[in-house]
């Protein structure tokens, strides 16, 4: 997919399971498709799935924390939307968390940020036009107790989007932010209620709303809500 398509390419990453997979399948309607993700498996999954629906796929096996393995996977790709979705949590108190999760925390959910954003923004903004996509949580402007990193990340996000909105949006380049609320995803502990929470194809939703807007038009900020955690879905 190097050379200019004949549909516009997206490139999704933690693509392999959860929102990522959703907006995989939501987006391939209409765009061919890079995947990324550390497992080389369930990409497959997802491309064959992908493919059904008439996409174009070339999967990638990477880990995203990697700087230069990541340049040199993604730098020259001709991609047309960006949609940065990787991200992990650990959640517990700031005394009882490991230096370890910390950093993983931090190495996901910003520094690849940077480095897949980094690699990709360049074409876009040689090109006059592009979209960047970018999975935040309502964690971007709340906290809770156990959150010390996990919300800090999520307010980075919030920053950053911001920041490059104003930097690229002349060169015809947009930049969105989708922040969910509660989804129900791997991210919970086993047994949690999740009954009550959004899905992962309600995120993939909101994100082909932000990125097939008119080109004129930029949604920036768009905070999706379960509706109530006191009714489960299956109540509407």
């Amino acid at each position: 997919m190097t050379n200019s398509p004949t549909r516009p390419v997206a490139l999704i990453t933690g693509a392999s399971r959860g929102i990522g997979r959703a907006i995989a399948l939501r987006l391939a309607a209409a765009h061919d498709l890079v995947l990324v993700a550390r497992d080389a498996d369930h990409l497959a999954s997802v491309a064959r799935d992908c493919e059904a629906s008439g996409a174009r796929v070339q999967t990638l096996a990477l880990d995203v924390r990697d700087g230069l393995a990541t340049a040199t996977a993604l730098t020259g790709l001709h991609v047309d939307v960006l949609v940065n979705n990787a991200g992990v949590a650990v959640m517990k108190p700031f005394l009882e968390m490991t230096a370890e999760e910390w950093n993983r925390q931090v190495d996901v959910n910003v520094n690849a940020l940077y480095h897949v954003t980094r690699a990709l923004l360049p074409g876009m903004v040689q090109r006059g036009h592009g979209h960047v996509c970018i999975i935040g949580s309502t964690a971007g402007r709340n906290t809770f107790v156990g959150g010390t990193c996990y919300t800090g990340t999520k307010h980075f996000v919030m920053g950053f989007a911001e920041s490059l909105m104003l930097e690229v949006r002349d060169a015809g380049v947009g930049v969105s932010v989708i922040t969910p609320g509660s989804v129900a995803t791997e991210l919970f502990p086993e047994g949690t209620n999740t009954a009550w929470m959004l899905e992962p194809a309600n995120i993939a939703d909101a994100v082909a709303f932000a990125v097939t807007a008119p080109p004129h038009m930029l949604v920036h900020r768009l905070e999706v809500r379960p509706l109530s955690p006191k009714r489960p879905r299956s109540s509407f």
